[in-house]
């Protein structure tokens, strides 16, 4: 039997980049997964993703638009009968700095990274009580542990989300609902692209080769690397694990400096 068999899984930002790998690495392993994504590409990726074997079902919506999301996910459980994980993978960012940022890119941050992934887990929990059910949040290195100029927006969101994940796994625990942060680094998807077109739009290949040498992998992550992360905290396989951010980043964290050692 997959790890996931049969298991019903919502993942916000589904139809591209982390969301999409994550996705893929569930249907591997047995999951009926409901995509809830703002993106044009959502059709398409529900369409490439749909076969006999994989139960694919999308809904093109704003997560910030809390009634919306909340008469969705009751449609899902009807449909289903219940809901055993939720991927809280929307997000964004824009890099600004702190003086230039405007209130509308600031709220924006906040609304969809924080408030969004606050009305789908609201929306999503009584259909997941006493079921062995899983919650994943995507947080980040940023923020909580690192942080790069013109990310204070983003840093805020993800540092807020690994606060979120601790005392949300407290509040759940007797519910049988573990609740987990993911902690990526670089993972190479079209957010990445576009923030290295905001730091370097003349050459931003050459912002992503940087990053690469930076990582002690020397590589950027894969959509699918963090999907099967992902996977392994949503299965039971991590059934003594809740509360906790793990971090996936290649070990872009670890060097305490770039110029010393041997």
């Amino acid at each position: 039997m997959k790890k996931l068999e049969n298991k019903v899984a919502i993942i916000t930002g589904g139809a591209m980049g982390n969301g999409l790998g994550i996705a893929e690495v569930f249907l591997k392993y047995g999951a009926k997964i409901v995509i809830l994504d703002y993106s044009d590409t959502l059709e398409s990726t529900v369409t490439r993703l749909q076969t006999e074997e994989n139960e694919v079902i999308g809904y093109q919506v704003d997560i910030r638009e809390k009634e919306k999301v909340t008469e969705i996910i009751d449609e899902v459980a009807k449909h289903f009968g219940h809901i055993d994980i939720v991927i809280n993978n929307a997000g964004i960012c824009y890099l600004e700095t702190f003086e230039n940022m405007s209130d509308e890119v600031r709220d924006r941050h906040f609304d969809i990274n924080i408030k969004g992934t606050w009305n789908v887990t609201k929306a999503a929990l009584p259909y997941m009580k006493n079921r062995s059910a899983a919650i994943v949040n995507l947080s980040s290195v940023t923020g909580p542990m690192v942080a790069d100029s013109g990310e204070v927006a983003y840093a805020t969101t993800k540092a807020a989300l690994l606060g979120f994940t601790k005392s949300l796994a407290a509040e759940l625990v007797n519910d049988g609902i573990r609740v987990n942060a993911v902690m990526p680094g670089y993972i190479h998807t079209p957010m990445v692209d576009n923030m290295a077109k905001l730091s370097n739009p003349s050459h931003p290949e050459s912002v992503v080769e940087g990053i690469a040498q930076a990582i002690p992998m020397k590589r950027l992550g894969t959509i699918e690397e963090l999907g099967e992360l992902v996977a392994f905290l949503a299965s039971d396989e991590a059934s003594y694990i809740t509360a906790q951010g793990i971090v996936i980043d290649g070990g872009s964290t670890l060097p305490e400096t770039m110029t010393m050692g041997v």
